[in-house]
C-alpha cells in the first residue's frame, strides 16, 4: 500500500540497493501506483516509495532551493492557510497549490515536525549535517514498521517488506497472536512478528553516517490533558468556530473528493458545517444484499437535502462469489491489524475509487468527541485453544486494563485509533486517499477541553448539525436519535429501531448458544431473513453456514491447519460441525480461525 520503505546502514551501497528494490517490489500490490527511490550514501539512507497517482505525495522527493535537504513524505499534511505562500515571500521557490512548502518547514522551523498537522509518515535527509529523521503523525495513524540489526535499521510501510530482506524475522510472536485473538489487532506498537516493531506516534528518530544517534518524540499526549476545561457554552462555541474553520482543508486539492455518508451523526456533522456546492460532492454509502438498510435510506436523503449525487455501493453476490480473494489480500495487507470480517472495506474501496480518489470519511467523530468505545478485550471460546497459549490472550486483556486508566480521549485518539483503526484504514488506502476532519490537530485539542460530563446536555453533534443546516437537523439518525417528530413518536421511533439493530446483531454475531438451538429448530422459517438487512450489510453467520461453507471447511479442516501448536483439534472441528448445522453460532470463532490460519500460511510457514 502506499508509504515508504528503506534501510539505513554503514553497509556499502552494492548490498543496500538491491534490497531496498526488492523493499518497493513487495509493496507495489496494484498496477496504478507510483514508485521511486532516493539514495544518499553520505548518510547512508536508501529509501523508496510507493504512491496513489495524483495524490499530495505522488511527486517525491521534495528538495531544497540548494539541493541539500531532500524530504520523501508519504500521507496528507493540512496546513495552515497561506503556509505557502508566506514561504514564498520569504524567498523559497516553491508551488502554491503542492507539497512543497514541508521541505522549507523544516529549513523555517526549530521544533519540525511538531508543527504538522495530518496522518503520514517521512524521512529527511539534510545532507549538510549528514543526517536522516525518521518521523511520523502524532497518532501513528500513518503506520511504519521497523526492525533494528547488526547491519541495518530497515523500516516500511508493510512489514512485509521487512520479511523479504530479512527472513530471519518470520518468526510468530506469541504475545502479538494472543493480542490478535482478544482483539482482531495487536497493542502497544507490537507486531505478529517477534522482532519487528511499529514506529510510536510522534516519534523523531534521528540517524548520522547509517546509525541510530537519537530516538526522540516530539509531542505526548499530556500537553493537551493538562488543558483547563471550559464552560459548556465556551466549549461548544470553540468547538463549532474551530471544525467549521479546519473543515474546508479536508476537501481541497485537485483531485475529485467524495463523501462517504451514513445513518449516523458524524458524517451529517460534516455535511452540515462544509455546506458543500450543489452536485460539487459526490456521496455514497455501503449497502447489503438483502434490503435497503437504515444507513442508506437516511443517507440519501441527507444527499437530497444538501443537493448532491448518492451513490450505493452493494456488499453482495459479487462479494461472496470472490471472498476467498478478499479474505486472503485483507490478511495479507493488513498484517495482523484487522481480521478477515473487514475484508469487505478493501470491496468497497475498490469501488468508491471509481466515484472519486480521495474519499472523506466520518471517521473518529464518536471515538473522539463522545470518546466512544470500539474495541474491547473478547473471551476465547472454552476448548477453542490450548492452556500455554491462553495465558497470552489473558495478558492482552490486563494490558488493555492498564491502558484504559489514561484519560478517555488520549485512549481514544492515541491508542485506539492507532491500533484498532490502522488495519481497517490500511485497506481502504491502497484504493483511496482518506481523509477524516475529526483527527485535526486544533480540533482534538479542543475536545480535552469538554466541560464534565455532567454540565453537558444532550449529544453535541446534533446541536453543530442543527446550526450548520436545520433541514438536516429534521432528519431522524439510523437509530431514531434526533428528527422532528414528537418525543412520543420519537420514543416510540427509536424503541423499535434499536430492537430491530440488537435483533440483527443477535443473528449475525451475538446469539447466544442456546437461542442459537432454539432458532434451529425453526430452521426452515428462515426467520433471519425478517430481521438481517435492517441495519447491517455484512451478515457472516449465515454466509458462513451456507454460502462460504466450502471454504471455511477447506481451511479450517485442512490438517495442515488442526496441526497448529496454540490449537485444540477437537475444538476447532466442534466450532466449524456446530456452526454447520446451525444449532451454534461460531462467528466469531470463524473470522479468528480463519485470520490466524491465513496469517500463518501468508507470513509465517516456511516457504
Amino acid at each position: 500500500m502506499p508509504g515508504i520503505v528503506g534501510i539505513i546502514t554503514k553497509m556499502p551501497r552494492a548490498w543496500a540497493e538491491p534490497q531496498l528494490g526488492r523493499m518497493i517490489d513487495v509493496l507495489r500490490h496494484e498496477s496504478f501506483y507510483v514508485t521511486g527511490t532516493r539514495i544518499d550514501e553520505h548518510s547512508g539512507a536508501y529509501v523508496g516509495w510507493v504512491a496513489l497517482p495524483g495524490s499530495f505525495s505522488e511527486g517525491m522527493p521534495l528538495c531544497n532551493e540548494r539541493g541539500d535537504v531532500a524530504l520523501v513524505f508519504s500521507g496528507e499534511e493540512y496546513p495552515d492557510p497561506g503556509t505557502s505562500r508566506r514561504l514564498k515571500e520569504r524567498g523559497h521557490a516553491l508551488d502554491l497549490e503542492g507539497p512543497s512548502y514541508l521541505v522549507h518547514l523544516y529549513e523555517e522551523e526549530p521544533n519540525f515536525p511538531k508543527g504538522l498537522n495530518g496522518l503520514f509518515h517521512s524521512l529527511l535527509i539534510d545532507r549538510t549535517r549528514g543526517t536522516a529523521m525518521l518521523f511520523n503523525d502524532r497518532y501513528g495513524m500513518h503506520q511504519l514498521y521497523y526492525h533494528e540489526s547488526k547491519e541495518a535499521f530497515y523500516f516500511a510501510a508493510e512489514a512485509k517488506a521487512i520479511l523479504e530482506v530479512c527472513p530471519e524475522v518470520r518468526v510468530a510472536d506469541p504475545r502479538g497472536l494472543g493480542e490478535f485473538v482478544s482483539f482482531s489487532c495487536v497493542l502497544e506498537n507490537r507486531t505478529i512478528f517477534k522482532d519487528i516493531h511499529i514506529l510510536p506516534p510522534a516519534s523523531a528518530w534521528v540517524f548520522q553516517s547509517g546509525s541510530i544517534e537519537r530516538k526522540a518524540t516530539y509531542f505526548q499526549p499530556r500537553e493537551w490533558e493538562e488543558q483547563a476545561p471550559l464552560e459548556p457554552e465556551s466549549y461548544y462555541r470553540r468547538l463549532l468556530e474551530v471544525f467549521s474553520r479546519n473543515l474546508p482543508r479536508y476537501f481541497n486539492g485537485h483531485e475529485r473528493v467524495g463523501m462517504t455518508l451514513t445513518g449516523g451523526l458524524d458524517t451529517r456533522v460534516v455535511m452540515a458545517l462544509h455546506k458543500p456546492i450543489p452536485g460539487s460532492l459526490p456521496c455514497y454509502t455501503f449497502g447489503g444484499m438483502f434490503r435497503e438498510c437504515q444507513d442508506v435510506q437516511i443517507a440519501r436523503r441527507v444527499a437530497n437535502v444538501c443537493r448532491q449525487s448518492h451513490d450505493v455501493i452493494t456488499v453482495g453476490d459479487e462479494f461472496l462469489s470472490r471472498f476467498p480473494r478478499y479474505a486472503e489480500r485483507c490478511v495479507h495487507l493488513t498484517e495482523g491489524g484487522i481480521d478477515v470480517s473487514r475484508c469487505s472495506d478493501l470491496y468497497v474501496s475498490e469501488k468508491a475509487r471509481n466515484i472519486a480518489p480521495v474519499k472523506v470519511v466520518g471517521t473518529y467523530g464518536s471515538e473522539i468527541i463522545r470518546q466512544a468505545v470500539m474495541f474491547k478485550p473478547m473471551a476465547p471460546l472454552p476448548g477453542l485453544y490450548r492452556p500455554e497459549f491462553l495465558s497470552y490472550v489473558n495478558r492482552a486483556g490486563d494490558t488493555y486494563a492498564d491502558v484504559r486508566r489514561e484519560h478517555p480521549v488520549t485512549f481514544a485518539a492515541f491508542r485506539q485509533s492507532p491500533w484498532y483503526h490502522c488495519g481497517i484504514l490500511g485497506l481502504e488506502r491502497s484504493q483511496l486517499t482518506v481523509r477524516s476532519p475529526y483527527l485535526d490537530n486544533d480540533f482534538v485539542q479542543t475536545v480535552y477541553r469538554a466541560p464534565k460530563s455532567d454540565d453537558l446536555s444532550g449529544d453535541v453533534r446534533l446541536r453543530l448539525i442543527r446550526d450548520g443546516n436545520p433541514a438536516l437537523g429534521q432528519i431522524r439518525t439510523d437509530r431514531g436519535i434526533g428528527g422532528n417528530s414528537g418525543r412520543l413518536a420519537a420514543g416510540v421511533t427509536r424503541f423499535f429501531l434499536d430492537f430491530l439493530g440488537k435483533a440483527e446483531y443477535a443473528y449475525d454475531y451475538g446469539m447466544p448458544q442456546w437461542v442459537a438451538r432454539v432458532d434451529h429448530l425453526f430452521s426452515p422459517l428462515r426467520l433471519e431473513r425478517i430481521f438481517l438487512g435492517r441495519h447491517k450489510l455484512l451478515h457472516f453467520r449465515v454466509w458462513y453456514r451456507d454460502l462460504l461453507s466450502n471454504y471455511v471447511r477447506q481451511i479450517l479442516l485442512d490438517p495442515l491447519t488442526l496441526s497448529r501448536p496454540y490449537i485444540e483439534r477437537k475444538g476447532l472441528e466442534a466450532v466449524v460441525r456446530g456452526h454447520f448445522k446451525g444449532d451454534k453460532n461460531h462467528t466469531t470463532e470463524i473470522h479468528k480461525l480463519l485470520s490466524l490460519e491465513l496469517l500463518h500460511r501468508l507470513f509465517l510457514d516456511p516457504r
